[in-house]
C-alpha cells in the first residue's frame, strides 16, 4: 500500500496581516507545502476575511500552491477572480446556502486550469458530496463550523474523513482529503489515522514562536 505524503497548509487567516509577506515567507521556510486562503463574505458565514487582491499579493510572495477555500455565496460568480489572482486549487461548498450549481462550478474551475475542491460543513451529511466525488481533486471536511479561527475540533467529523478514504480505495482514486478546524498535533494524528492527507492549520502554527516545529508536529513522524 502506498501512503500519501501528509501536506500541511497553513491558513493565513491566523497570520499577522501587518506583515503578511513576512509571514508567508516564514511558513514557506518552515516547511509548509501549501498556503491556505480562507475567503468569507459575511453571508455564507458570519465573518468577512479578504478577497482576490490579498490572494494576488500572496501569489507574488511565494511559489507554493495557493489553496483557496470559498466560504461565500455565488462562488460561481467569483471563482474566476481567484483563478486570475493565482489560485492553484479552489474549493466551494455543497450546501444549498452557497447558491450555485455545484457541478457546473466545479467544471468551470477545472476548465480554468485549477484543481476543483468541494467542502461540507459539520451539519452536512457525507451523502451530500457523494454525487460529486468523481468530479473533484480535493474534499475538504470542516471539523468546526466555518467562520472563525480558534474553535475546538469536532472528532465526530472523522466518520466523513473515513468514508472519503474508503471511497478513494474502492474507486481507485486519490482525491486529497483535507481537514480544517482545530487542527493541532493531537487532532492531526487522529485525522491522519482516519485517512486525511491535507492538514489546514492556522492558530497552531501562526500563534507559536517556532513555525517549523509546529509544522513538524502536525506532519508527524516521516
Amino acid at each position: 500500500m502506498i501512503l500519501k505524503e501528509i501536506i500541511v497548509a497553513p491558513s493565513i487567516l491566523a497570520a499577522d496581516f501587518s506583515r503578511l509577506a513576512d509571514e508567508v515567507h516564514r511558513v514557506e521556510q518552515a516547511g509548509a507545502d501549501w498556503i491556505h486562503c480562507d475567503i468569507m463574505d459575511g453571508h455564507f458565514v458570519d465573518n468577512i476575511s479578504f478577497g482576490p487582491q490579498i490572494v494576488d499579493i500572496v501569489r507574488k510572495e511565494t511559489r507554493l500552491p495557493l489553496d483557496v477555500h470559498l466560504m461565500i455565496q455565488t462562488p460561481d460568480h467569483y471563482a474566476s477572480r481567484f483563478v486570475k489572482a493565482g489560485a492553484n486549487s479552489i474549493t466551494v461548498h455543497v450546501e444549498r446556502e452557497a447558491n450555485h450549481d455545484v457541478a457546473k462550478t466545479l467544471r468551470a474551475i477545472r476548465d480554468a486550469g485549477c484543481r476543483p475542491g468541494l467542502s461540507l460543513n459539520p451539519a452536512t451529511p457525507f451523502e451530500a458530496v457523494e454525487p460529486y466525488l468523481d468530479k473533484i481533486d480535493l474534499l475538504l471536511v470542516m471539523t468546526v463550523h466555518p467562520g472563525f479561527g480558534g474553535q475546538s475540533f469536532r472528532p465526530e467529523m472523522m466518520d466523513k474523513v473515513k468514508r472519503a478514504s474508503q471511497w478513494n480505495k474502492s474507486h481507485g482514486r486519490m482525491i486529497d482529503i483535507e481537514v480544517d478546524g482545530g487542527i493541532n498535533a493531537h487532532t492531526a494524528r487522529l485525522s491522519i489515522q482516519n485517512g486525511a492527507s491535507v492538514l489546514v492549520a492556522g492558530t497552531s502554527i501562526f500563534h507559536t514562536k517556532d513555525y517549523a516545529k509546529a509544522i513538524r508536529a502536525l506532519r508527524g513522524p516521516i
